[in-house]
């Protein structure tokens, strides 16, 4: 693909200007681990909201959504869209505690939820299960979406790639810590955004594909069109519909949709000026998520059937991609090599910012698990400050250095994800409930972290997986394995909590009086306490689960609403497209007055 100057030109002043924000806030980063980390916990709502949408752009997320659409149709995405109901709760009922808990790491809150050894075995574990192995896991994902737009659309080698956008990224991200990141993730963002949307436009329209009215007549096309999956296909709707939204978004860990809150999205409501900025963050997200954004993408995805109607299309247009990187993923940057020059610039700078936002933010994450969780915690108890943030960047480089040398040996964004997501299987339940339910200790998610871990991996490497799901002999249909490992999971966990000892009066005190969950998982420990003569209930605060829930469910309506009107609006569909919006309208309209039950204002 022949770059012009303008492209070269656009991409480069981006490049500079990143780097400009990174090294401008580094000595301000560098004063303490705080700043590094979480910047000092002043930030406000839609600058964290901005953060949080810049960073899961990402570029594996295009080539993810492209591949769905075109093995499963649009209804394909259910498999992420169901983890909206997730970020709801997340909104309503979860922001709001993590807030108060005034962790500086959700690791932290290990230690203040459970006691003993089995609190500290498991923040000391999870800091290197999630900030290392998950964290290079997702990130080689992401580089490995990096790798094939660089092979497609600039003929670069595989290495090539991962030394030119990671040694900028690493670099930005070790000098300028959390609030470079959210910084330049401001910036990212409309780049991005930017991008994504003036390349649907112009790809739509190029004459290869003849427009929307010509998609929408294709062959190749017809049948993948569908926001919800063929309700006579029993498989599809149990595969693409059933277990989504029945079992995986509550049941299931995965990064940036963890029930309960969690990892990267924690540690932006940890960051925000209060409860009020961290709610507001945590829902501006997930609207600009799931309703807006993945439209631009899968309108891409329509058109390269058009164009690259199969792989064996794809690698006849470029011969050059080696047949491990090969997949219908590639399909979203086959397409984006028909840009003209200065789109095409846009383009790729906005590609090199979902990658940078992305990248940045998993490693100040994955670095503030190391620094705080483990080496505080394991090496040196009475570090300074500086030397916090002397191995907070050491462990930023070693990070990115890992995630490299796995992109390199991976080929499909798709098979990440399905195994992260088994990795996380029975697992969510336990994020959900821990704040609520007294009873759930230390030993219960150490024995469902392990049990969801060794299923996924026995099930995915061994005879034993082929033979109960993944062969044409297996006894169960292959959509089964993630609610089979979650059952299975559940089971363990829950045998578990009975079978230990429960967390000691002091801790289920000092926790319940500083967070307040209150509802009737906790009146035990209330009552236990009273009969002590000692109040940790704060009588002036009542228990918002319940008007919580109901905002989340309004929420849910929403953005789902706003999601389908706006896909059938492209459609041409009118009639339908205006029912949604007025049904969009009514639940924004209850939930004001939900939410205004909650809180005073989010500002």
């Amino acid at each position: 693909m022949d770059l012009q100057t303008l492209d070269y030109v656009l991409i480069f002043g981006f490049f500079g200007i990143v780097l400009f924000i990174g090294i401008y806030v580094s000595k301000k980063s560098g004063k303490s681990s705080s700043e590094y980390f979480l910047s000092g916990r002043t930030m406000p709502w839609w600058l964290l909201g901005l953060s949080m949408v810049a960073t899961t752009f990402s570029t594996d997320t295009p080539n993810l959504v492209t591949d769905l659409v075109r093995t499963n149709g649009v209804s394909g995405n259910w498999g992420w869209w169901c983890f909206l109901i997730t970020g709801m709760l997340t909104v309503f009922v979860y922001a709001k505690l993590w807030r108060k808990s005034n962790v500086k790491t959700d690791l932290e809150f290990y230690e203040l939820r459970y006691g003993g050894k089995a609190a500290s075995f498991l923040r000391k574990f999870r800091a290197i299960y999630l900030g290392v192995l998950f964290n290079v896991i997702t990130m080689a994902a992401v580089t490995l979406a990096a790798i094939k737009i660089g092979g497609v659309m600039l003929g670069l080698e595989p290495w090539e790639t991962v030394v030119s956008a990671g040694l900028i990224t690493v670099v930005f991200s070790a000098l300028g810590g959390f609030k470079g990141v959210v910084y330049s993730d401001f910036l990212l963002f409309f780049v991005a955004m930017a991008g994504a949307i003036g390349a649907a436009y112009y790809l739509v329209n190029i004459p290869e594909v003849g427009g929307l009215e010509a998609i929408m007549e294709n062959e190749n096309v017809k049948d993948k069109l569908s926001i919800l999956p063929d309700l006579t296909d029993k498989k599809a709707v149990i595969t693409m519909l059933i277990i989504p939204l029945a079992v995986q978004w509550w049941s299931s860990w995965y990064p940036g949709g963890e029930p309960g809150g969690g990892g990267y999205i924690a540690q932006r409501m940890l960051a925000a000026k209060n409860e009020n900025h961290a709610i507001g963050a945590t829902f501006f997200f997930n609207i600009m998520h799931y309703a807006l954004r993945p439209w631009p993408w899968i309108l891409v995805a329509l058109a390269s059937l058009v164009v690259y109607p199969d792989i064996a299309s794809i690698h006849e247009a470029f011969p050059n991609i080696a047949e491990d990187k090969l997949g219908h993923d590639l399909a979203y940057s086959a397409m984006l090599t028909k840009l003209p020059s200065g789109l095409l610039g846009i383009v790729l700078a906005s590609l090199v910012a979902a990658y940078m936002s992305t990248i940045s933010t998993q490693l100040n994450w994955g670095s503030s698990y190391i620094v705080y969780d483990f080496y505080k915690q394991q090496i040196n108890p009475n570090a300074t400050e500086k030397q916090m943030v002397n191995v907070g960047r050491l462990s930023t480089v070693i990070l990115m250095l890992l995630s490299a040398l796995l992109a390199l040996a991976l080929q499909n964004a798709m098979g990440v994800f399905n195994l992260l997501l088994s990795f996380g299987a029975g697992t969510g339940l336990i994020f959900i409930l821990r704040w609520f339910w007294w009873r759930i200790n230390a030993w219960s998610e150490i024995t469902a972290m392990f049990s969801s871990g060794i299923l996924a991996i026995v099930l995915e490497t061994t005879q034993l997986g082929d033979l109960l799901f993944h062969a044409d002999y297996g006894l169960f249909p292959d959509w089964a394995e993630l609610p089979f490992i979650m059952i299975v999971t559940t089971i363990i966990w829950v045998t578990a909590t009975f079978v230990t000892q429960p967390e000691t009066k002091d801790v289920l005190r000092s926790f319940y009086q500083k967070i307040q969950p209150g509802g009737p998982g906790w009146a035990k420990v209330v009552a236990d306490a009273k009969a002590d003569n000692i109040i940790i209930m704060n009588s002036k605060e009542k228990w918002s689960v319940p008007s919580g829930i109901t905002a989340m469910l309004l929420g849910v309506i929403l953005i789902y609403t706003i999601m389908f009107a706006t896909g059938y609006w492209i459609y041409g569909e009118t009639s339908l497209a205006l029912i949604l919006t007025g049904v969009a309208a009514l639940s924004a309209f209850l939930l004001i007055k939900a939410w205004g039950k909650m809180k005073d204002t989010i500002l």
